[in-house]
C-alpha cells in the first residue's frame, strides 16, 4: 500500500510506470452505473470510432470489473478493445494468464497509459485516486488526459465497495471537443456524476463520502460541492411527497428542482430516473 502523504511516484521497473499499486479491492457489478453513465456519453465517441482503444486504470485484484467493461462496450461497439492496466506484476500476469475474449488485453502501466503508439478514445479510472494526497490529483489528470486520443475522455472518480453509491469526473482531452461533444451529450466542459441506488438512500448528502479525491475535502461551508449538496438535500425535502410514487420519482423532482434554480444541470428525466445527477464543473457562481 503506497505511503497517502506522498505524491505519485515512478514505480520501479523497466516500464517506468508512473503511480502506485492500486489497493486492490473489486467486486463484480462495482462500476456497474458509470459503466452505463459512460456508454451513453461516450457512445458516439466509441461508435465514430474506427477502432477505439479504451483503458481501464487500476483493475485490482481482480479483473472482474474490466471483463465487464469490455463485455457492456463490446455489446454497443463491437469493435472497441479494452487494456486493463495495473502496477502490480502479480496482478497483471494472472488477469493475462487467463482464456480471454477478442479486443480484452492486460498489461502493466499507470497514469502514462501505454501502449504508447496509441491514444485511448476513454480512460476510466475508478477508485484510482482516493489513496493519493490531494495535490496530486492535478498531475494525475494532466498526465492521463494529455494521452487522450482528440475528443478523447477521462472518467475518474470513486464508488463504495457494492457500486451502490457513485461519484465521478468527466474530463474532456485539451484542446477543442468535437461537434458532438460542444452539441451537448456531455459537454465541452467537464462534468460531475452523482448516482446512487435509490431505495437504499435517505438524503442525497450521503454521497459525500464517495466525492472524488479533489473534492471530498471540500464538503465544508463556503465550497462548490458543499453548496451543490446543501441545496439537493434541500430539494430533496421539498419533494417527500413524491415518494409515494417512488424514490425515482422523488429524485427526478428534486433533480428537476435544481435545474429551475438556475444549477447547471446536464441530461433530462430519462438519465435522472436512473438515480444520476450531472452537472458542469466547476460550478457557476451563486446568484
Amino acid at each position: 500500500m503506497p505511503n497517502p502523504s506522498r505524491a505519485p511516484r515512478l514505480a520501479a521497473g523497466r516500464a517506468r510506470a508512473l503511480g502506485a499499486p492500486t489497493r486492490g479491492t473489486t467486486a463484480p457489478n462495482r462500476l456497474r452505473r458509470v459503466d452505463r453513465w459512460l456508454l451513453d456519453a461516450a457512445g458516439p465517441l466509441l461508435r465514430g470510432s474506427a477502432n477505439p482503444l479504451v483503458v481501464d486504470l487500476g483493475f485490482g485484484a481482480s479483473p472482474v470489473t474490466t471483463v465487464e467493461l469490455h463485455q457492456r462496450l463490446r455489446a454497443a461497439c463491437p469493435q472497441a478493445r479494452v487494456v486493463g492496466l495495473e502496477l502490480d506484476p502479480k496482478r497483471v500476469a494472472a488477469a493475462a494468464g487467463a482464456a480471454r475474449p477478442p479486443g480484452l488485453t492486460f498489461a502493466r502501466g499507470g497514469f502514462e497509459l501505454p501502449p504508447a503508439t496509441e491514444r485511448p478514445v476513454l480512460v476510466r479510472a475508478l477508485n484510482v485516486l482516493r489513496q493519493y494526497p490531494e495535490p496530486a490529483v492535478a498531475g494525475a489528470w494532466a498526465t492521463m488526459t494529455a494521452r487522450l486520443a482528440p475528443g478523447g475522455l477521462l472518467v475518474e472518480g470513486t464508488c463504495d465497495e457494492i457500486g451502490r453509491r457513485a461519484c465521478w469526473f468527466c474530463l474532456p482531452a485539451p484542446g477543442e471537443a468535437p461537434g458532438w461533444l460542444a452539441a451537448g451529450r456531455v459537454g465541452a466542459r467537464p462534468t460531475l456524476t452523482l448516482s446512487a441506488h435509490l431505495p437504499s438512500l435517505t438524503r442525497p448528502s450521503e454521497l459525500a463520502e464517495r466525492l472524488p479525491k479533489a473534492l471530498i475535502e471540500h464538503n465544508v461551508p463556503g465550497h462548490d460541492v458543499h453548496r451543490l449538496l446543501t441545496a439537493f438535500d434541500r430539494a430533496w425535502e421539498r419533494a417527500a411527497p413524491r415518494a409515494v410514487f417512488s424514490p425515482r420519482q422523488r429524485w427526478i423532482a428534486a433533480v428537476g428542482e435544481l435545474r429551475a434554480q438556475g444549477w447547471p444541470v446536464r441530461g433530462g428525466p430519462r438519465r435522472w430516473r436512473l438515480g444520476e445527477l450531472t452537472v458542469e464543473w466547476p460550478l457557476p457562481a451563486p446568484r
